[in-house]
């Protein structure tokens, strides 16, 4: 595949990802059912900058291309109709039937993401190749290390999928279908996992410093024993705790390495505070979940509805929302473009004003506070037009320049 193909279809993943993401927080400020929030932020706002990108960085990062100029077309247009079909299900817009066709269509576009991966990667992975560079030696153990761990995020990711689908349709069901079950599975199993994956690799370069290997020896066996755990004990029993607890350790140990190299490093690039906000709102979203899981066992009275959104705002606004806005900035910094407010400042501020947002719409969900959870929800929409603004115009931009 041409790397201007494969830029190209990353690059329009990565802009729907942006309009999910609106819609999202739109919907989440207005007040729309849960699953429908769900799954504008998961399967529309995560799942499509994460595919954007694993078709750009997983076969590098195992030192070869993406054997295939065809698929990441496909795979857009299912991920995009499937997305809309199962966010239209979750209103009860439509025939029952809505959320199958969603379902198949989204399972379909994993399916063909997931094959044209492994078969890009198929004999590299077999050797044991990754693609660091000769002057990098210091960064190889981790970057082999963590290459074994991307086939475990695509089998949660296959998993979660084929529930989804199994929930609306005859297929047989590895589980009882229980919704929160199948997105663990996808957010924690695959996004998660993947996050601590590429993040070992992507965090070191981006600031040049090394990940510790210790740490990294750690994070990434915790991180993909847990989702496993949790979402077939889900929600309580031994099964679960252990769950919890290595979700826990993985999450923690990931913040510490980031603090680590962030710390140790000279570079401040953009979109690197927004990381680091998003690992510390990990580790609080954890933190909830670990006390949810352990409280039953020490005696402790069960945590309020409150206290859950709280957990899953964390863990969905803050860690993955936060961590995927810098990830993406770094990538795309704001200051190659050319338009008004491309600068290192607009960038800085729209970082500001998400984490804000952030912090006072958990405050508000833990507290019980509706109005102050409402204003954290609106501060984060402004954070959210700025980000869009400054990403989308900064890749169609790019697209320009380069089809001219």
């Amino acid at each position: 595949m041409t790397g201007t193909g494969r830029s190209r279809w990353s690059r329009w993943f990565v802009v729907l990802s942006v309009a999910f993401l609106v819609c999202w927080r739109l919907g989440a400020l207005v007040g729309i059912p849960r699953r429908a929030e769900v799954i504008l932020a998961l399967f529309g706002f995560v799942f499509h900058v994460v595919f954007g990108m694993a078709y750009l960085l997983i076969p590098s990062y195992f030192g070869t291309v993406l054997s295939t100029d065809r698929i990441p077309l496909v795979h857009l247009v299912l991920a995009v109709s499937g997305t809309v079909l199962l966010v239209l299900s979750a209103f009860a817009v439509g025939p029952p039937s809505l959320g199958m066709l969603g379902a198949l269509l989204w399972s379909g576009g994993v399916a063909a993401f997931v094959t044209a991966l492994l078969w890009s990667i198929r004999d590299e992975l077999r050797r044991g190749e990754t693609g660091t560079a000769s002057h990098r030696q210091a960064y190889e153990w981790v970057d082999r290390y963590a290459n074994r761990f991307v086939p475990v995020a695509f089998f949660y990711l296959v998993v979660g999928s084929y529930e989804l689908l199994a929930r609306s349709t005859t297929l047989p069901g590895l589980t009882d279908g229980y919704f929160p079950r199948i997105t663990h599975l996808l957010a924690a199993g695959f996004v998660v996992l993947l996050v601590f994956t590429l993040g070992v690799r992507l965090a070191p370069r981006f600031h040049g410093v090394p990940a510790p290997r210790a740490l990294t020896a750690v994070v990434l066996p915790a991180g993909a024993v847990g989702p496993g755990l949790v979402a077939v004990g889900l929600s309580s029993g031994p099964v679960f705790v252990a769950g919890a607890v290595a979700e826990a350790v993985a999450f923690v140990g990931f913040a510490a390495l980031y603090l680590v190299v962030f710390l140790q490093s000279d570079r401040r690039r953009i979109g690197s505070e927004s990381v680091l906000a998003g690992v510390l709102s990990g580790v609080a979203g954890v933190t909830i979940g670990l006390t949810v899981a352990l409280g039953p066992l020490a005696g402790l009275p069960p945590f309020s509805a409150a206290a859950v959104q709280a957990h899953l705002q964390l863990n969905l606004l803050g860690f993955l929302g936060l961590v995927v806005v810098g990830f993406a900035l770094m990538f795309f910094p704001p200051t190659a473009g050319r338009f008004r407010g491309s600068n290192e400042r607009t960038a800085r501020l729209t970082i500001a004003v998400l984490v804000a947002g952030v912090v006072v719409s958990v405050v508000g969900q833990f507290t019980g506070g509706s109005v102050v959870a409402t204003v954290g929800d609106g501060v984060v929409l402004i954070g959210t037009f700025g980000y869009g603004y400054l990403l989308t115009r900064l890749l169609v931009e790019i697209g320009a320049r380069r089809a001219g």
